[in-house]
């Protein structure tokens, strides 16, 4: 990462998260009501994410963090089926999570991780420590899009793709999707993870690689926060 982009990305996160906690803070009430009327259990989920790979190192260990979030799913979600990966239509999550969800207002508590020096504004979503091992198996290189960049808020991938990483008819890599979805052509994967996964990874790479760049950065960094916001108040993916 270019000497310049570390200091002032931080600069950013510092400011942005300080502004953005004192801009959501009347959200946090509303939101919370909302969460305990319509389901039992607490209204912030804390739950142990991977963090910012060094510059090499053991790839079988990933740093982890606590990331924190407004509680969208019900509280036994993971009683029967462990971790696994939400889904568009996921039957787990509550009539207001779904809102929450669509609207991305359930990561606004992770302003306070970015304050905490643990995410980034803008960087790669940070995924559950145990599904980034069977994750790298299915998508080679999966982990490496985290080699020196923090996790995000938001990215590239959040406001080109919707939810869950599938591309849309706007999307100019639309043209593309046979040959980026299922690249292998195998039979009975249609919709897999591993192919949603594969797609947010090709934007995260992108990202990555303006950091090596200042002013291609300071482009795309900005253009990432100001689509931000449109997305959440559209509810949608590009």
């Amino acid at each position: 990462m270019d000497g310049k982009v570390r200091l002032v990305k931080r600069a950013v996160d510092l400011i942005g998260g300080a502004v953005g906690l004192a801009l959501t803070a009347p959200l946090y009430p509303v939101i919370a009501a909302a969460i305990r009327l319509d389901s039992p259990g607490p209204i912030f989920y804390r739950q142990k994410r991977a963090g910012m790979l060094g510059p090499e190192g053991d790839h079988t260990t990933v740093p982890t963090f606590e990331m924190f979030k407004f509680r969208t799913m019900r509280t036994d979600a993971e009683k029967v089926s462990g971790a696994v990966l939400a889904r568009a239509g996921d039957p787990r999550v509550t009539r207001v999570g779904k809102f929450l969800r669509k609207t991305r207002l359930d990561e606004i508590p992770q302003f306070l991780n970015v304050l905490k020096g643990q995410m980034s504004i803008v960087g790669p979503r940070p995924e559950r420590p145990e599904l980034i091992k069977h994750l790298a198996l299915a998508v080679p290189m999966f982990h490496e899009r985290a080699r020196m960049v923090k996790p995000g808020i938001t990215g590239l991938a959040q406001i080109e793709l919707d939810y869950t990483g599938r591309i849309g008819p706007s999307n100019p890599l639309f043209a593309h999707k046979d040959e980026l979805i299922n690249p292998f052509k195998l039979e009975g994967v249609d919709d897999s993870d591993a192919d949603d996964m594969r797609t947010k990874m090709l934007f995260d790479f992108a990202y990555a690689a303006t950091l090596e760049n200042f002013w291609e950065w300071v482009k795309l960094e900005s253009r990432i926060i100001v689509k931000t916001p449109m997305i959440m108040v559209l509810g949608r993916g590009r």
